[in-house]
């Protein structure tokens, strides 16, 4: 336990210097009539002559103690607990991913089953952001348009819950790599120059933004802000013929209209890297490869949790003054008094 203001203690002797030093009216003195001096007498316990001490001792030890109480409640006691280990940021990653119209395209495999990219992409996500304890963690969604759906913060779960509920189209069904990439410049940019990181996830090309890719690139790559580019979909994908059957069925690339050639020079121009994605388990290892090239700093804060402990003293000090009151009350009530 701690005393936040002790020297307030020191006021402690205070009542019984005054009572020492400061000598009693002497002499044939006009004396005021006040109606509350009998209550006065009784909760103090002064007879009211002219010395004007205390007489009583239970009413001078109720005194005492309640003066103890109030200096003991100005102090502000409070109780230290053990430390507590919190982590540090380690870094401050925004993470961008492409919610336009081709996201739903189901060539991401799994086993026997077909996902859709925009699932297969939550749940590696949504994974990679619960690894990221302590790290600031913010969403920006793109696709005709830009925008942040969750601002940087150390609340990983909440990002989480962001990144599963978000649909496609929600930001049109276009695709604005460039606006992406400046927004999240201007999120990161206030950010430590070594700790800015962005990773973007995009299936197509960008084809609606009102800054170009390379321009917002240079600009993030002047404040030290690294991009990691991720290409997502697979390069073939069967289609069925007639009725569903193999007859006439065709291969196609569904990841024709992926611009890897833009994505590869934003990756370079910031200090990044670009990887492909073809389907859910390359992805996941792509996440695993960005927690060893931007790992988490392990380095701790130690914070000590405080807890007040000045209402047990003033309600000890409300307690006591009660008892006075109450003792005063067992006296003869007295019509007045004479100062």
């Amino acid at each position: 336990m701690i005393w936040q203001w002790p020297w307030i203690l020191l006021l402690l002797p205070l009542p019984w210097l005054v009572w020492q030093f400061t000598p009693p009216a002497h002499g044939k003195l006009p004396r005021l009539r006040a109606p509350f001096a009998g209550l006065w007498q009784r909760v103090t316990g002064s007879s009211g002559d002219a010395a004007g001490h205390p007489r009583r001792p239970l009413h001078t030890l109720l005194l005492s103690l309640l003066w103890l109480a109030l200096l003991a409640a100005a102090a502000r006691p409070a109780w230290i607990g053990d430390p507590v280990e919190l982590p540090r940021s380690g870094r401050d990653l925004m993470l961008a991913m492409d919610i336009s119209g081709s996201m739903r395209v189901e060539d991401m495999q799994v086993g026997d089953q077909r996902l859709r990219r925009i699932d297969a992409v939550k749940a590696v996500c949504a994974d990679f952001m619960a690894r990221r304890q302590g790290d600031r963690v913010g969403l920006i969604l793109f696709g005709s348009n830009a925008y942040v759906q969750s601002p940087l913060t150390f609340d990983t779960r909440t990002v989480e819950t962001f990144l599963r509920e978000s649909q496609i189209g929600f930001a049109g069904q276009e695709t604005a790599i460039g606006d992406a990439i400046g927004l999240a410049v201007k999120r990161l940019r206030d950010r430590p120059q070594d700790q800015r990181v962005l990773v973007l996830l995009t299936d197509g090309q960008d084809n609606a933004s009102s800054v170009r890719p390379l321009e917002a690139a240079r600009l993030a790559a002047q404040l030290g802000i690294r991009i990691y580019t991720i290409g997502v979909g697979a390069e073939e994908l069967t289609l069925p013929g007639l009725f569903g059957s193999s007859l006439g069925s065709r291969t196609v690339n569904p990841s024709a209209e992926l611009d890897e050639q833009t994505l590869v020079a934003i990756a370079e121009q910031t200090g990044g890297r670009y990887f492909r994605a073809r389907d859910p388990a390359e992805l996941s290892g792509i996440y695993q490869l960005l927690d060893q090239l931007e790992p988490i700093e392990q380095d701790r804060g130690v914070y000590r949790p405080r807890q007040s402990l000045m209402h047990w003293p003033l309600g000890l000090a409300m307690a006591l003054a009660l008892a006075l009151f109450a003792l005063s009350r067992r006296r003869p009530a007295a019509s007045g008094g004479q100062w």
